[in-house]
């Protein structure tokens, strides 16, 4: 008997194909995406170099940020720091509104306690000036023409009255050319021109005018100070003695205008007298040509002038009322605003007199 064949499997066969196809296929694919990956993660040089500009552009667009933003944080604490001096300001001026409502309601309360003070004050102020005319009026006589009895603002009386009598050469006249023609002339020409007895007759109306109580000096002072009577320098004298009073007045007539004119000088005889005058009287008719010490240059400019003013005025003891009688002279311009402001610092009075005074 013939022996029996083996039956062939297709089925086997085929599957085993199919399994080698397959597995040779997925060899292929994994082979093939491994290179692929390895292509794409290994960029080359030009990739990099854009990555890298990018970069710095990115850092480049940082720092301007920062930069800007530094800037603006500048701005924000200087306009932090202005806000703040603002509001200081404003507290300061608030509180100086608060200040200044409380004086006013302070003043508004006491209105009426000052217009009770106001009253008394002005009643005082009547009666003192009674027992003044009282107590001045006869301590000598003097009539002028037309017996004009005012002297405007002036402040008359005191317990030490001082009297200053300006005789320098200006004294002579008004205008420069005219001082220059007197000074040349005879000194009984020189005692009667107009405006030196002018001085002489101011000083008889103060005179006639001093309290009874009082004490008196008076000096004249052109290179150097003299009192009117010799030997009476430093010392007061008198308003009682009628005799030593009208000789005072009297010798005030034998003085000749001349010399410079050193206020300074004036000045410190002034401190020499003790007590200290409590009101003082000064004729002149313009700022100092010298000082103490002759002057190194004949002429001398009005800046000078001023300047000897303001040297003499600060010697000056403090608390003295100056009251300036000044008469006119030429070439002057600043001596009545100089006068005027000492007077008026000192609470005096300033008189600027007509030809025709007193």
């Amino acid at each position: 008997m013939r022996p029996k064949r083996k039956e062939f499997s297709a089925f086997s066969l085929s599957f085993l194909d199919i399994m080698s196809c397959g597995l040779g296929a997925f060899i292929l694919l994994f082979i093939v995406a491994k290179n692929s990956h390895q292509a794409d993660s290994v960029p080359d040089n030009d990739y990099l170099t854009t990555e890298i500009k990018k970069l710095n552009r990115q850092i480049a667009e940082i720092s301007t940020l920062k930069e800007a933003m530094e800037t603006r944080k500048v701005a924000a604490d200087r306009q932090t720091l202005e806000v703040r001096f603002a509001i200081q300001k404003l507290n300061q001026a608030y509180e100086k509104l608060q200040q200044d409502a409380q004086i006013k309601k302070k003043m508004v309360s006491d209105e009426t306690a000052i217009k009770k003070s106001i009253r008394e004050l002005s009643a005082q102020k009547k009666i003192l000036k009674e027992q003044v005319a009282m107590s001045s009026v006869g301590s000598r006589s003097h009539i002028s023409d037309g017996n004009r009895e005012y002297l405007t603002g002036m402040r008359l009386g005191g317990e030490h009255v001082l009297i200053l009598l300006d005789s320098s050469t200006s004294m002579l006249d008004e205008s420069i050319v005219n001082i220059i023609r007197r000074r040349n002339m005879s000194s009984e020409v020189k005692k009667r021109s107009p405006k030196w007895r002018q001085a002489l007759d101011t000083i008889n109306w103060i005179s006639a005018r001093f309290p009874r109580a009082s004490q008196y000096q008076i000096y004249s002072y052109s290179d150097t100070v003299e009192p009117a009577i010799r030997g009476t320098r430093g010392k007061w004298l008198s308003v009682n003695n009628t005799k030593q009073l009208n000789e005072t007045v009297d010798n005030l007539n034998n003085l000749i205008p001349e010399g410079g004119s050193s206020l300074e000088s004036a000045v410190d005889a002034i401190r020499e007298l003790q007590p200290q005058p409590d009101n003082i009287y000064l004729i002149t008719d313009g700022l100092p040509t010298r000082g103490i010490q002759p002057p190194e240059k004949r002429n001398i400019s009005g800046q000078e002038r001023q300047q000897l003013f303001e040297r003499a005025i600060a010697k000056l003891p403090y608390g003295i009322p100056i009251n300036v009688i000044l008469l006119p002279t030429e070439g002057d311009p600043m001596a009545p605003a100089a006068y005027w402001q000492i007077a008026r610092v000192t609470q005096g009075s300033f008189l600027s007199p007509a030809v025709d005074w007193p």
